[in-house]
């Protein structure tokens, strides 16, 4: 079947929807996109643009079926109707990202984990662009993969992908994998089976051959039951707080040392602008993705150094009467919550809440009751939370608009004390998006 004969459906016209359209049609394929929801105005515009067919807030199904390939978004789970349906007819159904791989010979540096994985891949790609590479951001965070393939190509990729973007992946090929942790999380999008998701995020290493590397935190216990019952044919690159055998990255005595084949150094943890035990981990996963590349170990050092840190992952707002404010709102889950509450030493007035996605919330428990001076619920219902936080003897305040969290948090708090939007749950009930929460954390702050 000729391009001009093939049929492509792309379901969803966000980001990595309306990517995948212009590159498809660029290509030469038939192209029809469909988005549940409406299509915001930058991206019908540049569908527009490209003189592609779309239609907003239905899924024509007469229109879709008959699609020789779709291309999903990842914000769509396999459960809609449409899916299903598609499902049903064998209708072949892959990733944006998947499709991307087609059409060009880049480097693929690929990071995926419950954590981190955002600061991860925006590190390497600090340093790929500190060392003078001609180099894209992609995947869930920067432009779509496709879009920049189509448009403006690059010579390396640095793409950060979620379990949803893995799933529809099949022929794609990482030249380094990068997978930081695996701990539960979107499990209501794996029918709560713990192992489905472990099972997406190994997908990374999918079609990876010895020429290519993997770089994995090795004291992640999942990690190492998995791979124990996997066969790796990549190079394998660990990192690990303390030194193994294998560890190609740890620390000692304050310091990350580096030693690999590629490149030997040390450096002093206190040089990371970016502070915490889970930024030490990230930094060790981007120097190793780095030295795998053959970058010099000054470009890399520096680039570490220099860092500045990613919006909503930890990031400091201001302090106000002595109470410093952290947006942590990129923390969607219980453990980058666990992380978040670790890297203070201070006490801390939290701000928890939004769409519970089947949280356990057991995890940072021990953390709450030594370390969190009050508590505020910020959410359409929080009734896990109460379920899970009544019993924990802190105070503890309901809230419904972001507003009133802030202002609720800083009269619960003290002198010297830290007031953190780490919410574990996703934004969806009360915002349009963890930005959007984040940035509203921040200008009630400022307005203080």
């Amino acid at each position: 079947m000729n391009k001009q004969n093939k049929h492509i459906a792309i379901l969803g016209a966000g980001e990595s929807g309306t990517g995948a359209a212009v590159l498809a049609k660029k290509q030469g394929f038939d192209v029809f996109v469909s988005d549940n929801s409406t299509i915001k105005a930058p991206y019908k515009s540049l569908l527009n643009q490209h003189k592609i067919q779309w239609e907003e807030n239905q899924h024509t199904e007469a229109k879709i079926l008959q699609a020789d390939e779709i291309i999903i978004s990842p914000g769509i789970p396999n459960t809609a109707p449409i899916v299903v349906k598609a499902t049903e007819k064998n209708i072949p159904i892959i990733s944006e990202i998947e499709f991307a791989g087609r059409f060009t010979d880049a480097k693929m540096i690929c990071i995926t984990g419950s954590n981190g994985k955002t600061t991860t891949t925006s590190l390497i790609y600090h340093i790929l662009k500190t060392a003078g590479l001609d180099v894209g951001l992609a995947g869930n965070i920067g432009h779509s993969l496709a879009l920049q393939v189509a448009l403006e190509p690059h010579a390396y990729y640095v793409i950060e992908l979620s379990s949803f973007q893995l799933d529809y992946m099949f022929d794609f090929k990482a030249d380094v994998a990068v997978l930081l942790n695996i701990t539960p999380d979107h499990l209501d999008r794996y029918n709560f089976d713990f192992q489905s998701y472990i099972n997406s995020k190994f997908r990374i290493i999918r079609n990876q051959t010895k020429r290519d590397a993997f770089v994995f935190w090795e004291d992640d216990p999942i990690i190492q039951k998995e791979l124990a019952k996997r066969t790796v044919k990549a190079s394998v690159y660990p990192f690990a707080l303390k030194k193994t055998n294998s560890s190609q990255a740890f620390t000692e005595n304050k310091e990350i040392i580096f030693n690999t084949d590629h490149i030997q150094f040390t450096m002093a943890i206190r040089e990371l602008t970016i502070k915490g035990v889970h930024n030490t981990y990230n930094s060790m996963a981007a120097g190793l993705a780095a030295a795998v590349l053959d970058l010099k170990k000054e470009t890399i050092r520096q680039s570490l150094i220099d860092f500045k840190g990613v919006e909503h992952r930890l990031e400091y707002v201001a302090t106000v009467r002595n109470v410093q404010f952290i947006n942590d709102s990129k923390a969607t889950n219980v453990n980058s919550c666990w992380y978040a509450l670790k890297s203070f030493e201070t006490p801390i007035v939290l701000i928890l809440g939004g769409k519970d996605k089947g949280n356990d919330y057991t995890e940072i428990q021990s953390l709450v009751k030594n370390q969190v001076r009050a508590l505020v619920f910020l959410g359409v219902d929080n009734a896990p939370l109460h379920r899970a936080f009544d019993k924990s003897g802190k105070q503890i305040v309901e809230t419904q608009s972001m507003k009133d969290a802030v202002q609720q948090a800083y009269q619960l708090a003290q002198e010297g004390d830290t007031v953190l939007l780490s919410p574990c749950c996703a934004s969806f009930d009360l915002f349009e998006s963890y930005e959007d929460r984040g940035k509203q954390f921040k200008k009630y702050v400022r307005e203080l």
